[in-house]
């Protein structure tokens, strides 16, 4: 069984495979400061809730936008599942050419994500991860990862717009009853899903004139399912993407790959 995780700035996603079936995932609010001893604490009582335990787990691999994390994890590997676990970064071989000008620059889900949805849709394509940031990825119809879009993310524009203006409160991010809102809650929470739906539409729309019209769109990361629903240019959502992505990468660099 092969365990895959995915260590994003706010939230970590990790999950079990049993060939190339996904059997469990779960998610938890990462924390920066955590110790390989912790994490692996952690990860045993997820894993015997499902009544699995560390010899269960004949690989690892992570992504991680932390990098003492990424650290971290490697000595769980190390301390606790007897193996030594795959961290993507420099030197891991993707199968995708990199069209970056420093590829040392490019996060680690992203070109997990970029991995992930080429195998899916074999053409060229673009993954929007809702994430800390949002990102979009694109892909050319050859499997070259050719760059990228990063804007700033759904939660910290909430958060910068509540800490900046001391008059307007915080919002849970649900659907907007209508666009126009009738209180100040309404209001914020129809700017916020509506303003992001909007910006979304816009960078696809632009990118698939550079792509093609015919350009493939994939959205991913934890808020997708609160912006996408209001989007009228993302064709899919894939929640397991990233892991997936995970799995191709640990195939690709498996000793007998």
């Amino acid at each position: 069984m092969l365990l895959v995780v995915d260590v994003g700035n706010t939230q970590t996603h990790f999950g079990t495979f049993d060939g190339s079936e996904l059997t469990e995932h779960w998610r938890y609010a990462t924390v920066r400061e955590s110790t390989a001893d912790e994490l692996g604490a952690k990860l045993a009582n997820l894993l015997a809730l499902r009544g699995l335990a560390f010899g269960d787990l004949q690989g690892s691999i992570v992504s991680s936008t932390v990098p003492q994390l990424g650290a971290e994890w490697r000595q769980v590997g190390e301390r606790y599942l007897g193996h030594q676990t795959l961290v993507v970064g420099p030197g891991i071989r993707s199968g995708m050419p990199i069209r970056y000008e420093n590829p040392r620059e490019i996060g680690a889900d992203r070109l997990v994500n970029a991995v992930a949805a080429f195998d899916k849709i074999g053409d060229a394509c673009v993954v929007v991860d809702f994430g800390t940031a949002i990102t979009f990825d694109p892909v050319s119809a050859e499997g070259e990862y050719l760059g990228g879009v990063i804007a700033p993310g759904v939660e910290i524009s909430m958060e910068a717009l509540t800490e900046r203006a001391a008059a307007l409160p915080k919002i849970d991010l649900v659907p907007p009853r209508s666009v126009i809102g009738k209180t100040t809650v309404d209001a914020i929470r129809s700017g916020v899903v509506y303003g992001f739906a909007g910006q979304v539409d816009g960078i696809v729309r632009r990118l698939r004139a550079e792509l093609g019209a015919e350009t493939a769109t994939i959205a991913t990361g934890g808020l997708a399912a609160a912006i996408v629903p209001y989007t009228d240019e993302i064709d899919e959502v894939d929640d397991l993407l990233t892991l997936t992505g995970l799995r191709l990468l640990h195939e690709r660099n498996a000793p007998s790959a």
